[in-house]
């Protein structure tokens, strides 16, 4: 059917699986629709680990897909359509773009049902990690990408508009654990799923001992055994720095991330889940770049810090951080202790 022709869903459903980061982009779109079509019945269809990111939202359904259990395989995703079609969706918005969406994907249109994939612009980001000294040409955002599936389904999402997520109540495991707010509370998640994207911890220990000079609380933020132990150790520079890794449930994560008044995160999750609130975000980035549109929600180009291009002129090299470049592996070296400080520093003496 002409995209002009269609008329509004009543009820959509929006897949996004893959990393925690993917999933917390769309998270400002989310509020965009439930905010600007109240009467509009919304589904979003994820891992059953993110449910909290949606549960701050009005009137948000959720459907856990299980793709290494009964939802894996073209079988599997066969009986989550059929799981899904007693909820009487009547558009699908494809924010994944990949087999495993395109399969859902195809049952729906089967069934008559509008399916919109999103246009992940593959190749403006061949163009830009070519392996070539380039002038930066910013892409097209994925927040915009997003949007645009949206307006197809003749919902268009006024970005402007959006009104992020209010700061959580803190439960008493996360007062006990964080203490009292008597000063500026600093997130920092020195982590990324690919070394290229993650600050030398030599330099990262450089920054904290210098924060900790400040009048903050600085809180470590991370998952997994071995992030644990570097956290752990990580926080013996301070008494004003906090491991909170493998303390907290992610719904308790998110609580305290949403009281932070400010986040120190490489081009990773963490920062994403700062920007729902509206908290600030300072990134730091190595062989990929905020101008192939992943950037945190609403931060301004200023928060974004990156490797010396004069030394590093093919920056960047890689969408997602999973390419290595001969030469470029240590190019995060090239941001100093100092140059991370003095952005911080606006936001911690304002």
């Amino acid at each position: 059917m002409p995209e002009s022709k269609r008329s509004r869903p009543k009820h959509l459903l929006i897949m996004r699986v893959s990393a925690i980061g993917d999933v917390a982009m769309i998270v400002p779109l989310v509020l965009g629709l439930r905010q600007q079509y109240p009467a509009l019945k919304i589904t979003v269809l994820s891992r059953a680990f993110f449910e909290p990111l949606f549960r701050e939202i009005p009137e948000i359904g959720f459907y856990a897909i299980d793709v290494k259990g009964k939802h894996k395989g073209i079988l599997g995703l066969y009986k989550l359509f059929k799981e899904l079609k007693r909820f009487h969706i009547d558009a699908f918005a494809d924010l994944h773009n990949v087999l495993r969406s395109k399969i859902i994907g195809f049952f729906f249109r089967l069934s008559g049902i509008p399916v919109v994939i999103m246009n992940k612009g593959r190749a403006e980001r061949k163009e830009l990690t070519a392996l070539k000294p380039k002038t930066l040409s910013p892409i097209k955002p994925i927040v915009e990408r997003h949007a645009e599936v949206f307006k197809k389904l003749q919902l268009p999402v006024s970005l402007k508009q959006i009104q992020l997520l209010s700061a959580s109540e803190i439960s008493s495991k996360v007062k006990i654990l964080a203490g009292e707010k008597s000063c500026k509370w600093i997130g920092i998640a020195p982590f990324a799923a690919f070394k290229t994207k993650m600050y030398p911890l030599e330099l990262m220990e450089q920054v904290i001992e210098q924060l900790a000079l400040k009048n903050v609380k600085i809180f470590l933020f991370g998952g997994g055994d071995q992030e644990v132990k570097s956290l752990d150790k990580l926080s013996l520079l301070s008494e004003k720095c906090i491991s909170m890794a493998g303390k907290l449930s992610f719904k308790e994560e998110l609580q305290l991330i949403s009281q932070l008044d400010l986040m120190l995160s490489m081009d990773s999750g963490n920062g994403h889940l700062a920007a729902i609130y509206g908290v600030p975000v300072v990134t730091i980035w190595g062989n990929t770049h905020p101008s192939a549109g992943f950037a945190p929600f609403r931060q301004p180009e200023a928060n974004c810090i990156t490797p010396d291009r004069i030394k590093y002129p093919l920056i960047p090299t890689s969408i997602y951080g999973k390419k290595i470049v001969e030469g470029y592996e240590d190019c995060m070296a090239s941001i100093s202790p100092d140059q991370v400080m003095k952005t911080l520093i606006r936001f911690i003496e304002d």
